[in-house]
């Protein structure tokens, strides 16, 4: 009986310690191996004005390191194309275009999407907090922002994942309005 507990024991150890060996530096070294890709995704947006979220669906493109294309086919049709510090958007035959560089609370949380595609620990430091939960066949990473004007937009960011691929990102807004993406790859590995 008491050799059945101590074996029990040691393999309990030895798991918790295969599963505390997996962190944020492992996660990141992992993404940064993904060299880009097509997905199709599912954003369900949550708004306190609103008595049910607004649903789209489309497909993105991450080409390294920072440039991220979203076609939005449903409900409306839309294009927004980050590249570098550059938005475009173009919707109902209307083309927009924005520099982030004036803006760095905004540029600081387009890139904590981009930063977490190329596993940039260092720049998603400079403005979040990390913390990372699971393992590395099912993992949760928050940014919580440090710079108080990126607070003042958003609360947290929650991306889960399992090993280089992200499967949700969940924008949780400061005025408590939320965003969910999903994501399914297109590319094969």
């Amino acid at each position: 009986m008491i050799r059945h507990l101590f074996t029990g024991l040691v393999l309990a150890s030895l798991a918790v310690t295969a599963h505390a060996a997996f962190n944020v530096d492992q996660l990141m070294s992992g993404l940064a191996q993904h060299k880009g890709g097509r997905a199709k995704f599912v954003e369900k947006r949550t708004l306190a004005v609103l008595d049910r979220p607004l649903v789209a669906t489309g497909e993105m493109t991450y080409t390294p390191p920072d440039r991220l294309e979203k076609r939005t086919l449903t409900p409306k049709p839309e294009t927004m194309v980050l590249d570098k510090n550059q938005v475009s958007i173009e919707r109902d035959k209307r083309k927009y275009s924005i520099s982030l560089t004036s803006r760095p609370e905004a540029l600081a949380f387009v890139d904590s999407i981009r930063n977490t595609l190329a596993g940039n620990r260092a720049a998603l430091e400079k403005n979040y907090t990390l913390q990372l939960d699971g393992n590395n066949d099912n993992w949760v990473l928050t940014l919580t922002p440090t710079e108080q004007k990126i607070a003042a937009l958003l609360q947290r960011i929650t991306i889960s994942g399992s090993e280089d691929q992200i499967h949700t990102i969940d924008y949780l807004l400061a005025d408590g309005d939320r965003s969910e993406l999903t994501i399914e790859p297109l590319d094969p590995r």
